[in-house]
């Protein structure tokens, strides 16, 4: 199996190298597995999504909001703003809301007694804080009701080699937060090359994360279906997979979902559902 020039053997050369830079470094051994097993099953090859009826439309339609993150993160975000967010997530049943971290206190009050889940983004959208602040940033979101956390990698460090940071700092956030909180990697891939993106997903696996994420939807690129196939093949099934960025429409849903993705987010999600 290749996937733009990459093979699986590639993937464990570099993993292999990354044992040998890293001192301590072993797999955090745990599986995520709240996301439902949604639509994906039901296709077999891509060109059925251009035969699918009406009905069968509305019934993926429905499916699909239980892997969606419905979301808001412009930093103009009004409270009442924040509310519409919740009550349409609670309203079509979407997996969870999607917020900067100031807005976890209220989300959580506002979705309490649902099952729609509170996610908090850390380190946003940069993912350059000092790892102090990211652990506290990441800490007090828990203690304010966060469910999951989307936390924006340090692409610096990845990029410059720096691999110890990174693996050290996503290690110190899980030690903080524990292990009942799902964490989600941002890894920004379109400021990575292939190996990087690589890199960062083995990183992300070994640091303890639930899930690899391909974007800020802030960056100069969001979620594309060849990444999210690469990290797919590197992570393995155990992990979750979330694209997002730029994914406005069911077609691309469907995509994501196809290239392995297991959950998506998103700020246009009433317009891929309705």
């Amino acid at each position: 199996m290749e996937i733009n020039g990459v093979s699986i053997e590639d993937v464990r050369r570099l993993e292999e190298m990354l044992h040998k830079r890293i001192k301590g470094f072993e797999s955090a051994g745990r599986k995520y597995s709240s996301h439902p097993e949604v639509y994906a099953r039901l296709y077999k090859k891509e060109d059925l999504l251009q035969t699918l009826s009406r009905d069968e439309v509305e019934i993926l339609k429905k499916l699909m909001r239980k892997i969606i993150d419905h979301t808001l993160l412009r930093s103009d975000a009004t409270r009442e703003q924040i509310n519409n967010l919740c009550r349409e997530a609670c309203e079509y049943g979407f997996y969870s809301v999607c917020v900067n971290s100031c807005h976890v206190p209220y989300v959580k009050e506002r979705l309490e007694g649902t099952d729609v889940r509170v996610s908090a983004t850390v380190s946003f959208p940069l993912g350059a804080e000092l790892t102090k602040a990211k652990v506290c940033e990441s800490v007090e979101a828990v203690r304010n009701g966060a469910d999951e956390l989307d936390m924006v990698i340090n692409i610096g460090a990845l990029k410059g080699g720096d691999y110890a940071l990174v693996y050290e700092e996503l290690r110190a956030i899980r030690e903080e937060i524990g292990e009942g909180i799902c964490l989600k990697v941002i890894l920004e891939n379109c400021y990575l090359n292939q190996e990087e993106k690589i890199i960062g997903c083995l990183l992300s696996k070994y640091g303890g994360a639930d899930f690899v994420k391909t974007s800020t939807g802030f960056g100069s690129g969001g979620a594309e279906p060849d990444d999210i196939r690469l990290m797919r093949m590197v992570v393995g099934e155990a992990m979750g997979i979330k694209a997002a960025g730029g994914i406005r429409s069911f077609d691309t849903v469907c995509e994501m979902v196809l290239a392995g993705a297991t959950r998506i987010g998103t700020s246009s999600s009433m317009k891929i559902i309705t």
